[in-house]
């Protein structure tokens, strides 16, 4: 009665074997539900999630439970990487009812769809004053049964609930913020000491580190500056950071980056390399030169599959443990370094006897020395030697689903930080990735949302769309193929035309015409991805200045505007948005004139990828006639870059080295 063996999910795979009669998401579970009289139990995870792991252990795999499960509700599992629409929605449902919400997702439902009550993880024994998973199911299934008029005006008021959280933002003023003031509150709610936000858990926030990055850059303001800069550095030298294998795990369970969950995304990890591969560039830091490095080592020995493209993530367990994979033991240690090589180690990864976590050490360097270049390289080879006997153990499970969506937030960071950090082989990466996403997961004139094992989740959200239209803005940053270009305003005119809201003008998660939910979700704000609301923007900026057409800009101004409005009444939530706004305000465009202009090209790659926009132009003369460098761009003679800010242009520039000066010292 299981039914989730022949899915694609890796996550649903966990669970085929459960003595609960699983479904997936199907128009056949509610119809089941509806002949049968029985509600729903929706069960929404993820494959590298700890707490789902808790939960099928103690009660999907239990058979009194999956007993009661199985006579009482129609159980429905979902992935929420694979399903991210039902996850919205019955996220913020769950919300709705004033629960934090988080990982199993545990909702029930009527009949045709529509939730009346939640909860996340339940015990398998009543505890800490919550009721035990069984107790729950036998009370919601007598109510169900029972008191069907209070079921009812559950589910109207938590429906209604989500039509107003959806409910269009108005148009009617327009909203112009102001970036100093937000950078200055983001930058005084960090934490002075460990950098991100203060308190605990800590996540990355990378949109909100990139807006501060953005102002300090632009402004000198080093309060903004530094708490970006803080950060990174704490995040990289903290257990979060995989010191050995590299990359970065989900978030840290405490306030100093310490004690990680050892999940890793490939979202996070994108986000996390152009941020790093722009700290190293301003900086030459070592520290995140190093960050970067290692999270593309990871990417190729772990996360690149046969197919080019990226898996999704590495589970947080491995042999049941949380962690097991990451953490050591001095002895352990001991017993396969020589002494001196133990006590080098010991002392800069905060290694100590009875360990720093658990009995065990979580490897990091928030209070430990800085090696000389004499350790540092002895350490590397230490590292290398720890690595290899770690590859002795059992893995973390790896889901290997390809999405479109993360894929693309990774294809841009690998081709943004290969020109940052002069990194060629990091473009051949994104280049395959990029092939296999586009041909493969084509889906009409758009895109799938998720692949595995030949099969595609269809049809793709907007993320996925917008994610990849700016990873093939890169590649045509990168390489100046016309092909990329051309891909890029193809899935643009495909999500103006299927996922456009009319109300507001901005994109709904989902196509309009997706009927499967209680409501369309149509959030702007950016979660653990930036939202493709905030992406588009963006690239709408981008694809403006590449085309130069008047309707293009007035496109992007007016998406830009409507992004704006549905970001005024919680700016802090909508650090994509406001990313896509300094662009607008504060970006410049580096035009390459002339047959012999890639020489410069390499030097207008280096240069921040928050601020510029390459404008690849063979032929001077197909500028458009109002462009501020059309007159000029006839004297690029075999090659010149001109620097152009909002409506006016420097004298050209043709020698490489002098390009980034030219754009500090025009501004």
């Amino acid at each position: 009665m299981n039914r989730l063996g022949a899915a694609a999910s890796p996550y649903l795979l966990q669970h085929k074997d459960n003595p609960v009669h699983w479904w997936e998401w199907s128009e056949e579970a509610f119809a089941e539900a509806k002949s049968s009289g029985r509600p729903v139990l929706l069960s929404v995870g993820y494959a590298a999630c700890h707490w789902c792991h808790v939960m099928a252990h103690e009660s999907f795999e239990d058979l009194a439970t999956a007993a009661l499960m199985n006579a009482l509700f129609v159980n429905i599992k979902v992935d929420r990487e694979e399903r991210p629409d039902i996850d919205q929605v019955y996220m913020n449902a769950l919300h709705s009812l004033g629960e934090q919400g988080g990982w199993p997702l545990t909702m029930f439902l009527t009949a045709d769809r529509q939730p009346f009550w939640g909860g996340t993880y339940f015990p398998p024994t009543a505890r800490y004053g919550r009721p035990s998973f069984s107790q729950v199911l036998q009370q919601i299934a007598a109510v169900h049964a029972q008191e069907p008029e209070r079921i009812a005006r559950n589910a109207a008021a938590i429906k209604a609930a989500l039509q107003q959280s959806e409910a269009a933002a108005s148009l009617e003023a327009r909203y112009e913020p102001d970036l100093d003031q937000i950078a200055s509150e983001i930058a005084q709610s960090f934490d002075p000491h460990h950098g991100g936000l203060r308190g605990a858990p800590k996540f990355p926030n990378p949109g909100l580190i990139e807006l501060l990055w953005r102002h300090g850059s632009r402004t000198r303001n080093t309060g903004t500056l530094h708490a970006a800069a803080l950060t990174l550095e704490r995040m990289a030298r903290g257990g979060i950071h995989d010191h050995l294998g590299g990359g970065f795990a989900r978030y840290a369970v405490d306030e100093r980056w310490f004690v990680p969950h050892f999940e890793k995304m490939l979202y996070d990890n994108a986000q996390l390399l152009q941020l790093y591969a722009l700290e190293a560039k301003r900086r030459g830091n070592p520290l995140a030169h190093s960050a970067a490095q290692g999270i593309v080592t990871w990417l190729e020995r772990d996360m690149l599959l046969q197919e080019g493209a990226f898996a999704s993530s590495l589970d947080a367990d491995s042999e049941g443990v949380e962690g097991k994979f990451y953490v050591w033991t001095a002895p352990e240690l001991a017993s396969h370094l020589t002494a001196a090589d133990a006590e080098l180690f010991a002392r800069h990864y905060d290694v100590t006897a009875h360990g720093n976590w658990e009995e065990a050490t979580i490897l990091n360097r928030l209070d430990t020395p800085d090696p000389n270049p004499a350790s540092e390289q002895q350490l590397a080879s230490i590292r290398r030697e720890l690595l290899a006997l770690r590859a002795r153990r059992v893995p973390p499970a790896r889901d290997d689903k390809i999405l479109a969506d993360w894929n693309g937030l990774m294809i841009a960071a690998l081709v943004r930080a290969s020109g940052l950090l002069a990194e060629p082989a990091w473009l051949v990466l994104a280049r395959r990735a990029y092939h296999f996403v586009a041909e493969s997961m084509k889906h009409g004139d758009g895109l799938a949302h998720s692949y595995r094992a030949g099969r595609l989740i269809v049809p793709g959200f907007a993320l996925d769309h917008a994610a990849m239209i700016d990873a093939a803005l890169a590649l045509h940053d990168a390489t100046s193929d016309q092909h990329f270009l051309d891909q890029a305003l193809c899935w643009s005119a495909h999500l103006w035309r299927y996922y456009r809201q009319a109300d507001t003008s901005l994109l709904g998660m989902t196509q309009r015409d997706s009927a499967t939910l209680p409501v369309v979700p149509r959030p702007t704000h950016d979660d653990a991805v930036p939202n493709a609301n905030g992406v588009h923007a963006g690239n709408l900026l981008r694809l403006a200045a590449k085309t130069g057409a008047p309707t293009d800009r007035a496109q992007a101004e007016q998406f830009l505007a409507a992004a704006l409005a549905a970001a005024e009444r919680a700016p802090i939530a909508h650090g994509s948005v406001l990313n896509a706004y300094d662009l607008a305000r504060n970006g410049i465009e580096i035009v390459l004139a002339g047959p012999d202009r890639e020489h410069l090209r390499e030097a207008a790659l280096a240069l921040p990828y928050t601020t510029t926009t390459i404008v690849d132009c063979p032929d001077p003369s197909a500028l458009p006639s109002d462009h501020p460098a059309a007159s000029m761009a006839r004297l690029a003679g075999s090659g010149a870059a001109f620097i152009c800010f909002a409506g006016r242009c420097l004298p050209p520039v043709t020698d490489p080295n002098q390009l980034q000066d030219a754009v500090a010292t025009g501004r």
